[in-house]
């Protein structure tokens, strides 16, 4: 339960953060309005056209007499529309991040610099395409392992009692993993952490991100709310980063810094990527 409340605490002080970074925030949400128009205009072309979809996908159907043609059809545009949403709740994290890269990059940076002891941030040394390269490719890795799991859940879903009580709730811890692993791969990507190494350090410290994960999920089922809670986000994702590899932050720097700085063996440098 701690680690639930520490999680959920990262991502009110990603919040207040970038409340505090006001220029930031204005250019944090451009990737996630440009974001949002692309799925918005892609549900409503789902919207209007998935009827006829449905209809030239199921042939076998056109001899059905009412009212099972159209009960049967209506209810498989019905799941098209459901999967359709599903998947944009679960990539427009990742299509956000890799349409807005430059700059999360940027922003995670200044908050590793700034809640750093050292006033350090690691930073990449790989030119920006293969930064680009590495992320894509990383992202469509995720999709694929939430798409296994929302077909699963979707399955589950049409069984009595437990289909309609215990699986939403499965659904949204299992959200609010996969994005905290897409937030989080900013800040850890940065560090030279490969996917299976990220997957690894999330499922050690699973109550932690679900704490972050989850009422973040909640919160970008509500229209518009993504765009607006993303820079803070990524904030929030490169402080539960820093928690889950051990780094200091400034806040956490007591008397025993102090000792070691008049030592002379200050907190070390953060790691930076050599690959």
């Amino acid at each position: 339960m701690r680690d639930l409340g520490a999680g959920f605490g990262h991502l009110l002080k990603g919040q207040r953060w970038m409340a505090r970074h006001g220029r930031s925030y204005g250019f944090g949400l451009l990737p996630g309005l440009i974001t949002l128009v692309l799925y918005a205009a892609a549900l409503v072309a789902l919207a209007v056209w998935g009827e006829d979809a449905v209809a030239w996908a199921t042939p076998f159907a056109d001899d059905w007499s009412s009212p099972w043609q159209g009960l049967f059809r209506g209810f498989l545009t019905a799941v098209l529309f459901a999967l359709g949403l599903l998947l944009a709740v679960l990539t427009f994290t990742a299509v956000t991040l890799l349409v807005g890269q430059p700059f999360y990059e940027n922003l995670s940076e200044q908050v590793d610099a700034d809640v750093s002891p050292d006033g350090t941030a690691p930073r990449s040394e790989l030119p920006l395409w293969r930064e680009l390269w590495i992320s894509a490719r990383d992202s469509l890795r995720v999709l694929v392992r939430a798409a296994v799991w929302g077909v699963l859940l979707f399955a589950l879903g049409f069984l009595p009692v437990v289909g309609q009580t215990a699986v939403p709730v499965i659904g949204f811890f299992v959200t609010g993993f996969f994005l905290t692993e897409e937030l989080t791969s900013v800040a850890l990507q940065r560090r030279g952490v490969e996917l299976r190494a990220r997957l690894a350090l999330l499922r050690s410290r699973r109550t932690l991100v679900w704490g972050f994960g989850t009422p973040l999920g909640l919160a970008f089922l509500v229209p518009f709310v993504a765009v607006f809670l993303m820079p803070g986000a990524v904030a929030g994702a490169t402080l539960l980063a820093r928690e889950l590899l051990g780094e200091d932050d400034e806040a956490d720097c007591g008397e025993d810094d102090e000792e070691d700085t008049a030592a002379g063996t200050g907190p070390a440098a953060p790691t930076r990527r050599t690959d």
